[in-house]
């Protein structure tokens, strides 16, 4: 079932996860739902909480990123399979160089800007049966990562920009709130204007 994605300014983007364990209610049908919801609105990655929940879940799948010219062979052929369930997700630590990459958001949409990252990430986190994982990744999968993470600490990508650029851009996130935004997704916004 496609899920509407909750619109900036709603607070559920702004609340830290919750840990889950695998009593969670219907969480395998959940994870299905986010799936397609994810899919529907040609996402790389999809949190709870921008779908209204709470909780220390989200998925990720590279794979639109393994047709870019921009990437090389090797990590092309990566983000073709990289499709995971991440919950409770802990960042171990952020190393590497820091690059720029313009990132956008399911819960922004049309708004994209150079967010600033470490290129390479270690993270534990359970697996969709609860099974413990460790792994350090780099590259487009890392900030696909990190970027899913912050929704679950209740940090948004206009965040890591700029006094002035989030200046900038304010009137943008204020309509996008109200629902004054034309998207070919399900949406749910805190401030609907009635047209």
């Amino acid at each position: 079932m496609i899920l509407p994605i909750f619109a900036y300014g709603d607070p559920v983007l702004r609340k830290k996860g919750e840990s889950i364990n695998e009593d969670f209610p219907a969480l395998k049908e959940l994870i299905i739902n986010m799936h397609e919801t994810m899919y529907h609105a040609n996402g790389v990655g999809l949190a709870a909480p921008q779908i209204g929940k709470a909780i220390r879940l989200f998925i990720v799948d590279g794979s639109p990123f393994s047709e870019s010219d921009e990437l090389d062979e090797v990590e092309r052929e990566f983000l073709k399979s990289y499709k995971k369930v991440f919950i409770n997700p802990q960042i171990i630590e952020e190393m590497g160089r820091e690059w720029a990459f313009n990132e956008g958001c399911l819960s922004i949409p049309n708004i994209n800007e150079d967010v600033v990252r470490k290129d390479t990430l270690s993270i534990e986190y359970l697996d969709e049966n609860f099974k413990p994982q460790r792994e350090t990744v780099g590259g487009l999968a890392a900030r696909i990562i990190q970027h899913e993470y912050d929704h679950i600490e209740g940090i948004l990508f206009t965040d890591r920009l700029s006094a002035l650029k989030r200046r900038l851009l304010k009137k943008k996130l204020e309509n996008i709130s109200k629902g004054l935004v034309e998207v070919d997704y399900k949406m749910k916004f805190p401030k609907l204007i009635k047209k």
